[in-house]
């Protein structure tokens, strides 16, 4: 475990105006907030907002860092790792990311593209015979067709292959074919689960819409045929060792568990129980010291401490927005607002320019986020756990992000 040594109070941040990473080998080197623009009263603010999210009882705890290729100039701190945990969230403290799996196997993806192992025009058929003989549903009447367009491995990447996910098909007769076929309890590998989908119609033509869903699941089921390696090799030999990554994995080592972070409202999955499948759409757990080094990776143009995952070319292809205008949007989280590339989310930098350069990450289910700006040279990462409980809290991941544009701007 890489330990780094840092204080979690706000008054000895302002006094100090930065902390020095004490190991060699953390990602988590401190800097003056003053070479973000952050000065100490948006630094007050921002940790009095987050603890106001625990006291509210909204979270046990959260973290907030951003970073450049420079170092971290603001990594703030509020509460513990869960409701019955005295242990304050920290930089080691695990965090089920959940759809912040997605950008990692798309990244791995792209650097097998790179190695000739695939294509981003391939059939997923050719990988997944399921895929073979898609079908097209008819959602007000039940009925099938035969899809007129081949399902590819971009579009699993771009999220328009058809596919989607019962929580996103509530009510609907797909919906209820997925609960019924697809198994969700983690007791099939992601080939199963991918074979399982291939079965099923599809939502709309592949290439013709955006809609989220099992997308990136059968994502890394491609990868693993490509590669003849299940997806957790793939992920360590592409990304995680090279970039020293060593705490993030598809399930936690029980002697983890007291790092684990736990959400006040609602149950997470016990995530030290190993269970067959891997899931490239959400399975993955992390800490904020190790993602930094994925976030940093990205900014650099696919670059960190002298390994390189991606190349500069590859990580551009995988920034150009894929959501074009014979694209619908009806189903896209955003609406006519930012729009989708090769594996994150682009969203403008400048709000009232829509049209303007834009960041790029995802985030996850139980709260997490990442952000990477090329344009203003900045990565941010915010961390909690939340599955449920009360609405309005004054700090979640969206505030998160508009408070660290507002302190830099």
């Amino acid at each position: 475990m890489k330990q780094i040594i840092q204080t979690t109070a706000a008054a000895a941040l302002l006094l100090a105006g930065s902390i020095t990473a004490m190991a060699d080998d953390s990602s988590i080197n401190m800097i003056d907030a003053s070479e973000f623009g952050i000065d100490s009263s948006e630094i007050a603010s921002i940790q009095s907002q987050m603890q106001a999210a625990v006291d509210g009882n909204h979270i046990a705890g959260a973290l907030l860092l951003v970073g450049n290729n420079r170092g971290v100039g603001l990594l703030e701190t509020a509460g513990t790792q869960g409701p019955d945990d005295a242990t304050p969230v920290d930089a080691q403290t695990i965090f089920r990311i959940y759809s912040m799996t997605k950008p990692v196997v798309s990244v791995a993806a792209m650097s097998m593209v790179e190695d000739g192992l695939l294509s981003i025009d391939d059939p997923v058929g050719k990988y997944i015979p399921a895929f073979s003989s898609l079908e097209i549903i008819d959602q007000e009447t039940g009925a099938t067709r035969p899809a007129q367009n081949e399902m590819t491995v971009a579009h699993l990447l771009t999220h328009k292959s058809g596919l989607v996910q019962s929580i996103f098909a509530m009510g609907t007769t797909l919906g209820g074919m997925y609960e019924a076929n697809v198994p969700s309890d983690g007791s099939a590998t992601a080939r199963e689960v991918a074979d399982s989908l291939g079965e099923l119609p599809l939502l709309f033509e592949p290439g013709t819409a955006w809609h989220y869903g099992h997308s990136t699941d059968v994502l890394g089921a491609v990868l693993e045929v490509a590669a003849g390696q299940t997806l957790d090799v793939i992920l360590n030999e592409r990304i995680f060792e090279p970039l020293g990554m060593d705490e993030t994995t598809f399930y936690v080592p029980a002697e983890k568990a007291s790092r684990i972070a736990e959400p006040v409202h609602g149950a997470m999955g016990d995530n030290t129980v190993v269970r067959p499948m891997l899931s490239g759409g959400g399975g993955l757990n992390s800490t904020t010291e190790d993602y930094v080094r994925f976030a940093q990776m990205l900014l650099n143009n696919g670059e960190y401490n002298g390994a390189r995952i991606l190349e500069e070319e590859t990580l551009a292809l995988m920034q150009e927005e894929r959501i074009t205008d014979d694209v619908s949007r009806e189903y896209f989280f955003y609406g006519d607002r930012g729009g989708w590339s090769l594996g994150f989310h682009l969203q403008p930098v400048d709000a009232a320019n829509p049209d303007g350069a834009s960041n790029f990450g995802w985030r996850g289910i139980g709260g997490t986020l990442f952000v990477v700006d090329p344009v203003n040279e900045f990565f941010m990462i915010y961390m909690e756990q939340k599955r449920g409980g009360p609405r309005g809290a004054p700090f979640d991941n969206n505030v998160a992000q508009r408070v660290v544009y507002e302190a830099i701007d």
